[in-house]
């Protein structure tokens, strides 16, 4: 039974439920599975006529995409987490070893956001009286920097399946269709992904939703034609 005060997971902001964190990864793994993977298979289609190939090709590609993009994530993020830990031990030093100094560095954070007097006083007091408090100020206010909001593991899990499954919708058509249909199917259901992902970031986000999900489609077609092209020139050349 929901008790008064209690606040569900729905009733939450977007960047207390965890979306907000998740969405880059999302964006990052899934955009990226898609648009390299649908270049290179259709790059390989227009090559070959055996969609054999073209789906050995695919595979073997998006296993490594995938297993490269969450480790690039999982670096990523914890190269960020140690940066904001290493700026926290610094200015929690800072604090202990000058805290008259650091405390008027406080005073100046709310002094400029309007606060004076009585009511300036009392704000730094409270701050200052507790130093983790303290710490977040500063780390939030004066150096306008934010805790990571994932772990490094699972931030490499999100875009490794997110990269997993963009890569794999290219490939789909070709265990199913021949070639030339294969690879219209390809670019449509890239296309699509593409769309919806686009839009879904931009009303989870900020942004128009169709402007968004045109240009995040865009990307999916340009990247199309490019592998098409390359691979249509290596087929005539080699």
């Amino acid at each position: 039974m929901r008790k008064k005060g209690d606040v569900h997971d729905r009733d939450k902001p977007l960047h207390k439920r965890g979306l907000a964190s998740r969405l880059h990864d999302i964006i990052l793994g899934g955009q990226d599975g898609v648009v390299n993977i649908l270049g290179l298979v259709l790059g390989v289609a227009a090559a070959t006529t055996d969609p054999k190939i073209v789906i050995i090709a695919g595979l073997a590609s998006t296993f490594a995409e995938s297993i490269s993009m969450g480790a690039v994530a999982y670096t990523s993020t914890e190269a960020a987490m140690a940066y904001y830990k290493s700026l926290e031990k610094r200015e929690m030093h800072e604090i202990n070893k000058h805290p008259k100094a650091e405390r008027e560095e406080i005073r100046r954070i709310f002094a400029r956001k309007g606060l004076k007097g009585t009511l300036l006083n009392r704000v730094v007091q409270r701050v200052t009286s507790s130093k983790k408090k303290w710490l977040a100020t500063m780390l939030s206010d004066e150096l306008k920097i934010a805790p990571p909001k994932v772990s490094p593991l699972d931030s490499a899990i999100v875009v490794f399946f997110a990269s997993l499954v963009g890569s794999i919708l290219p490939i789909v058509p070709f265990f199913f269709l021949p070639i030339l249909d294969s690879m219209i199917f390809a670019v449509i259901i890239s296309s699509i992904a593409l769309f919806i992902t686009g839009a879904f970031k931009a009303k989870l986000t900020v942004g128009i939703w169709w402007k968004s999900g045109l240009g995040m489609m865009t990307i999916g077609i340009v990247s199309a034609i490019v592998g098409y092209l390359i691979g249509s020139i290596l087929g005539v050349i080699l």
